[in-house]
């Protein structure tokens, strides 16, 4: 069982999946990867009674709004510091939480 780095084609998060898992998930969603919340997002639009769409039509519509979302400076700045403090833990490849756990220091005041 081979583990690949892939990155989610609307919202640019990144996961370690099996090859088996992201060829399923392309297979739901039009051939592109999703992350776990941005397909529960398009199955959503899915499965709204308004209009009716289909799975192409709603993992575009969800790709243009995390478009919209990832213009943002401030997102990209908040994305590259999550990398750099994953660098300096020593999991860059995973996006699990490392087993270290990081607590607020005694000196630090709360106002």
């Amino acid at each position: 069982m081979e583990i690949e780095s892939v990155q989610c084609e609307c919202c640019e998060l990144k996961e370690d999946c099996t090859q088996e898992y992201i060829r399923q998930v392309k297979a739901k969603f039009d051939g592109k990867w999703l992350c776990g919340l941005c397909s529960e997002a398009v199955r959503d639009e899915v499965g709204r009674g308004k209009k009716q769409s289909g799975m192409e039509e709603a993992v575009r519509a969800h790709m243009s709004f995390c478009g919209k979302f990832n213009s943002n400076p401030a997102v990209k700045v908040a994305d590259g510091m999550k990398q750099m403090l994953r660098r300096r833990s020593g999991d860059l490849s995973s996006s699990k939480s490392s087993s270290k756990k990081y607590s607020r220091s005694a000196t630090t005041k709360l106002h």
